[in-house]
């Protein structure tokens, strides 16, 4: 670096390292093996340091048990002031889309975990998918934040410039003051992709121009974790240089690393600043519906690279985050049931374990889907639902049968949720009769919990073939440009339908297995989205749902739903035979995370196929076994069918069963 201006540039390096809750054993011990324990090590070999870390409570839990002497290296180096911890929600939620008690909560036991593990109290926040909406600047005032660290985008897309976004701000809700720092975006996407001479010269320009601040926080996984990175940061030594180098202009009085809390002390504030409801622009993009993102994707190539980076593009956005709900109604069950526990259990005295486990559901991960695979993974899926139903069962211990009609997932339309001490049932009138969620408390499972095969704008975009920069040969390619090299060769099957349990449909006499498997059977009547009216009789032993059609001429006639006090669900179906073609067949179809364990009457036919999905992930395009396909027929002339689906059996314990 030249020596350029008379004051250091202040660098501020922050990391964010995180598994989620659900994630396999293996994978928090091979990124902690191979990716954090190897960056800090350098970190302390080369005195880069100070730096700042946020690690996720997951993360940190594991550790605690699993390898404690990590732990004792950072506590060390943070004892000393060369580790900044920073806070997050504890179970890394995206704290816009939780309760505003459990935000301020989350952060509260994140604060103490720090304390109590390296005796540091921390001051900054690291906001999870820095997603922010303006009413979050009173809630973490509330719990003690001092500071934020956002995108500059967010800043960018309010009409900031970027020269001015080297200092930290002000915001403010309801009086309630937090500083925020913004995120260098263009060093992002420098480091650790590109050789450290076009990082070496960025920071050179930033301090010839006499700014104060150059800030980098990023995923720690890009240090070894992602595709290509381990090779590239490790093997070839750009992550030794880049130290090196750092280093080099600290000792020339060029650089200097600092805490965020020393540079919020230090620097003077670049004034007030109100930032819309926005999250990092990948983000942003991805949460678009198909014909959004499709459309977004041509705006972008008609702007070009250069006009992107500049200040057209902050103008150039996607969609809110919680849009990703809207896109994935799966994603929307697990959410609103999520919201739905949290009432119930500040209601019922806030028990500490079932809080915990619902904190635990709070989890980002498997809400949404972007270059990882997040909602597409059903472990992470399972993980969220396991919890939930782990905080029901302790708040509905002891309770008997019931059914309750309400709108549980905010769409103007009414569910009934049946629900006792071992079983909850989402029944969906307005969307076909069908059951939402099926879900076994003392297994810990929803039956329902199966993705749907989407049409996504990546599969479209890798399938036309999209122009790309060539590739550097000069470092290594980033998560972005990686996404941005899928190809695909021919397009996956994709449902016309949110998959569900009991999902009605008239198939002609010639339509197939592999048909339905494709997802290309065109029924003569599709009731899936059908809207019914229900009348419910309730004893303690049974719910009865009685469903019939409110258009009149449909073939169904009544569907019945008998759910039992353990989970298990008869249901029986009349139709009129006259309104079907000669041959046709009456089926209904189960979408399962696993085979249920089905009874049928004499006259049907049951067929069995895998729902599988191809989305994108850190490795390309992944199929993914998303569950199991039951469609059950008959003969459309016997005008009536009977499936029953029984709980499991659940093996327990003598210490459970009763008595020491």
């Amino acid at each position: 670096m030249t020596s350029l201006g008379s004051e250091p540039l202040r660098f501020c390096f922050g990391l964010h390292l995180h598994q989620p809750v659900g994630n396999f054993g293996y994978v928090f011990e091979e990124h902690v093996r191979e990716v954090y324990r190897p960056f800090v090590a350098r970190a302390v070999a080369h005195r880069f340091l100070p730096v700042a870390l946020h690690i996720s409570g997951p993360l940190l839990e594991w550790l605690q048990q699993h390898d404690s002497a990590f732990l004792d290296m950072l506590g060390e180096h943070a004892a000393a002031g060369e580790i900044e911890l920073l806070l997050a929600g504890f179970y890394e939620p995206i704290l816009a889309a939780i309760p505003r008690a459990d935000r301020v909560e989350q952060i509260a036991w994140m604060r103490e975990a720090l304390r109590k593990l390296f005796g540091v109290e921390a001051r900054g926040l690291w906001l999870t998918e820095r997603v922010w909406e303006p009413d979050l600047a009173a809630d973490l005032h509330a719990a003690g934040v001092e500071f934020v660290l956002v995108d500059d985008w967010h800043f960018l897309a309010a009409g900031f410039r970027r020269e001015q976004l080297h200092l930290p701000f002000r915001t403010e809700h309801d009086g309630k003051s937090v500083a925020l720092f913004p995120i260098d975006e263009r060093l992002r996407y420098l480091v650790p992709f590109q050789p450290v001479e076009r990082v070496r010269a960025y920071l050179a320009e930033l301090r010839g121009r006499g700014v104060g601040l150059a800030v980098l926080a990023d995923d720690g996984e890009k240090f070894g974790g992602w595709p290509g990175t381990a090779d590239w940061v490790y093997g070839s030594g750009w992550l030794d240089r880049f130290m090196r180098e750092v280093r080099s202009a600290t000792e020339r009085g060029e650089l200097r690393l600092s805490r965020f809390d020393e540079a919020l002390g230090a620097l003077p504030s670049g004034g007030l600043a109100y930032l819309g409801t926005t999250s990092y622009r990948e983000m942003e993009h991805w949460s678009l519906p198909l014909e959004g993102a499709l459309r977004l994707a041509e705006l972008q190539e008609e702007l070009g690279e250069e006009r992107l980076r500049g200040r057209e593009g902050a103008f150039l956005r996607g969609s809110h985050w919680r849009n990703f709900l809207v896109k994935y109604p799966e994603a929307n069950r697990m959410h609103k049931k999520m919201l739905a526990l949290s009432r119930l259990c500040r209601e019922r005295g806030d028990p500490p374990g079932a809080r915990r486990s619902i904190a635990r559901a709070q989890c980002n991960d498997a809400y949404w889907h972007g270059v990882f695979g997040g909602l597409y993974l059903p472990f992470l899926r399972a993980a969220v639902w396991s919890n939930l139903l782990s905080a029901e069962r302790d708040l509905r211990a002891g309770e008997t049968l019931r059914c309750e009609a309400l709108d549980l997932d905010c769409d103007g339309y009414e569910e009934l949720w049946i629900h006792s001490s071992e079983c909850s049932v989402v029944v969906s009138p307005a969307r076909g009769g069908s059951i939402e969620e099926l879900s076994f408390l003392t297994a810990g499972f929803n039956l329902a919990d199966v993705l749907t095969r989407r049409r996504e704008a990546y599969h479209i975009l890798a399938a036309r073939g999209r122009p790309s920069n060539s590739e550097r040969t000069d470092g290594t390619p980033s998560i972005h440009e990686l996404e941005q090299r899928l190809t695909l060769n021919q397009l996956p099957p994709a449902d016309d339908y949110v998959r569900a349990i009991f999902q009605e449909r008239v198939l002609r006499a010639d339509t197939s297995l592999q048909e339905c498997a494709a997802a290309a059977c065109r029924p003569l009547w599709d009731g899936t989205s059908a809207v019914y009216a229900a009348r419910v009789i309730s004893t303690s032993a049974s719910v009865t749902v009685s469903l019939v059609p409110l258009v009149p001429g449909a073939p169904l006639l009544e569907k019945q739903l008998t759910v039992a006090s353990d989970g298990g669900v008869a249901v029986t179906f009349t139709w009129d035979p006259a309104r079907l073609p000669e041959g046709a067949w009456f089926s209904t179809e189960l979408s399962c995370t696993q085979q249920a364990e089905l009874a049928c009457d004499a006259d049907a036919q049951c067929w069995c196929y895998d729902v599988e999905t191809a989305s994108k992930s850190e490795r390309g395009l992944e199929r993914t076994r998303q569950g199991v396909a039951l469609l059950v027929r008959w003969p459309g002339k016997v005008g009536s069918g009977r499936v029953t689906i029984a709980a499991p059996i659940v093996q327990r314990s003598p210490s459970s069963a009763g008595g020491p």
